[in-house]
């Protein structure tokens, strides 16, 4: 059987890399962004896989042109798309008094206008292969906190966008899931990863998600997924 394709944005760290590994040794084609070439091209570097089944691309999601052309350059390097996985995502945390109009903007463009924006430009081809649209969102897409009004407001969008969409698309056997994982061992908001975010969820378990609702009988749609540690730190 011909390998998916799979296109992950903001694959060249954290969550999207994560799952790029485990796609790639399970048997996936996999085509990885970054904002920046060069960070794309070394993660891809870094992957254990056939690098025939490895693409690197510069695209930034809040930029529609860049999202097209990224679909562009995988379809014309392996003639279909199969799954995308709208993983890129931003976070600025401060009291609203602090939050700058910049951070807000950033976020809400990056998470939720970046999304529009992967969907817009594959949601054709997603028809044509009867794909998967994959969204990464967070638990602040449901419970929210302090400092968090730009990054809640964003992924609260991201939850609704992605849940209206799967109504859309299942229509033409497109499904649509939306995954909300708590803490996880990433670079995410400048984090440093070390061992001792060895009780977190890791990027390869969001993977191992992806996967398993990719083998899902196709009868079955999990619409939205909860995921937290089994067991986080005990609090002093």
């Amino acid at each position: 059987m011909e390998k998916k394709v799979v296109y992950i944005t903001g694959g060249s760290k954290g969550i999207g890399k994560g799952i790029a590994q485990y796609l790639l040794i399970h048997g996936y084609k996999v085509a990885i962004s970054s904002r920046h070439l060069k960070s794309a091209q070394e993660a891809a570097e870094s992957l254990n896989g056939n690098k025939d089944d490895i693409l690197a691309i510069q695209s930034d999601v809040c930029k529609a042109d860049d999202e097209k052309n990224a679909i562009r350059k995988i379809t014309d390097t392996w003639g279909r798309l199969d799954v995308l996985i709208a993983n890129a995502g931003v976070g600025h945390f401060a009291p609203i008094e602090e939050l700058t109009v910049e951070q807000w903007n950033e976020v809400i463009n990056t998470n939720v206008t970046g999304v529009f924006h992967s969907v817009k430009a594959c949601v054709e081809q997603l028809k044509k292969t009867k794909g998967y649209i994959i969204t990464i969102a967070s638990l602040a897409g449901t419970y929210f906190s302090e400092k968090g009004t730009a990054y809640n407001a964003s992924k609260f969008a991201m939850v609704g966008f992605s849940q209206a969409l799967m109504l859309d698309l299942r229509q033409h056997d497109v499904k649509v899931t939306t995954i909300m994982p708590g803490s996880v061992t990433s670079y995410f908001n400048n984090h440093i990863p070390s061992v001792e975010d060895g009780w977190k969820i890791q990027p390869e378990d969001i993977g191992e998600i992806v996967y398993d609702l990719l083998k899902m009988n196709p009868r079955v749609l999990p619409s939205k997924i909860e995921v937290r540690p089994a067991k986080p730190p005990v609090k002093r």
